[in-house]
């Protein structure tokens, strides 16, 4: 579902994205980890279309996010860290004009809304300003006016940040249902229990560079092979926590 190929990306001479080369798989949730100026953000701005590559491609759904961006873009919904609003419309508003933006039926997107605001516990600040939203308020308007269009493929930065506990498990489960429907998402996240909790696969980026890729077992199993060849006896398993802060020390 979601294809890159020696994707990368330079500002001046800093390369922020370095050869990128993923596959990403109808129905998986993939977790794109790393550290701070790792090239996260930018790889999803360049899979969005709202970042032109220096060099490498990007398809969506076989559609190549440069050259066929309307189709590309009509598939995907994109939820940036920092949700930006338009905050004199009410909530119902905002998820009304994108579900009429992507020519959802009023009646489908008025119930699908409905059931949206009542798991994530909007449904009394529907009709509030969103100006007087908190930020984890915002979040979740934004992700129910991306859920109520049922697009292909999800890109999410940090959808958990700023919500409560209860919130949180919430979204897990709605992007999980999702994606047993056949959604695509693709994630970051600095908590890397919640990747650890609901990630099929994670790829952790260091430096611009995709450093490691596969499922927790995958990762593990790496790490027990690397300490063999050093003779190293501490045979235990490791959390994505530890594989993390050891792949991308310094």
């Amino acid at each position: 579902m979601i294809n890159l190929l020696e994707l990368t990306k330079y500002f001046g001479k800093l390369c922020a994205v370095d050869a990128l080369t993923l596959q990403v798989d109808a129905g998986e949730i993939f977790g794109f980890l790393g550290p701070n100026g790792a090239g996260k953000t930018t790889t999803i701005n360049m899979l969005t279309g709202l970042l032109r590559p220096t060099s490498g491609t990007a398809t969506l759904g076989g559609y190549d996010i440069q050259e066929q961006s309307l189709q590309a873009k009509a598939i995907l919904g994109l939820m940036p860290d920092t949700p930006q609003l338009y905050e004199a419309l009410t909530g119902r508003q905002f998820v009304r004009m994108i579900a009429d933006l992507y020519e959802v039926p009023p009646r489908q997107a008025e119930n699908e809304m409905a059931v949206l605001l009542e798991q994530l516990e909007l449904a009394d600040a529907a009709d509030d300003q969103i100006k007087g939203y908190s930020y984890g308020m915002q979040k979740k308007i934004l992700l129910i006016s991306l859920l109520v269009h049922h697009p292909k493929i999800l890109f999410l930065d940090e959808p958990t940040s700023g919500l409560d506990p209860r919130s949180a498990r919430t979204v897990r489960e709605i992007l999980r249902k999702r994606c047993e429907q056949g959604c695509t998402v693709f994630m970051t996240t600095h908590i890397l229990e919640i990747a650890e909790q609901i990630c099929d696969r994670v790829g952790i980026i260091s430096k611009g560079r995709l450093i490691a890729v596969g499922t927790l077992s995958e990762l593990q199993q790496k790490k027990r092979d690397l300490r063999a060849q050093s003779a190293d006896v501490n045979q235990q398993a490791e959390t994505l926590e530890d594989i993390f802060l050891d792949l991308t020390a310094e």
